[in-house]
């Protein structure tokens, strides 16, 4: 059987409580406030693009690093074979680009 409490007893605990429970709502009130949820947002949000931005980065990285393998021998030697294609096309697509452009005006 538990031991009675003293009212001195019953007092301090009712005061350890009163400020345990104040401490609680402050805790509440910070994390509820306008600027902290928004404040956590702009986080998470920078957080996902500055991944996004990695994974982007890494995928052209590989493209590149791909593509400059296409056109290189393994001793480092431009593969003119495949250069000559590679370069008609783009300057194709710059022609067609300026092309367009001129018609929209």
């Amino acid at each position: 059987m538990p031991e009675a409490r003293t009212p001195a007893q019953i007092e301090a605990d009712i005061v350890r409580r009163r400020e345990q429970l104040a401490e609680t709502l402050d805790e509440i009130g910070v994390r509820m406030h306008p600027k902290t949820i928004i404040g956590d947002a702009k986080a998470r949000v920078a957080s996902t693009v500055d991944q996004t931005a990695g994974r982007a980065f890494v995928a052209v990285n590989r493209l590149v690093t791909d593509a400059k393998a296409c056109l290189r021998h393994d001793d480092g030697t431009p593969r003119v074979g495949r250069i000559v294609p590679v370069a008609l096309v783009a300057a194709g697509v710059v022609g067609l680009l300026v092309v367009s452009a001129r018609r929209k005006r």
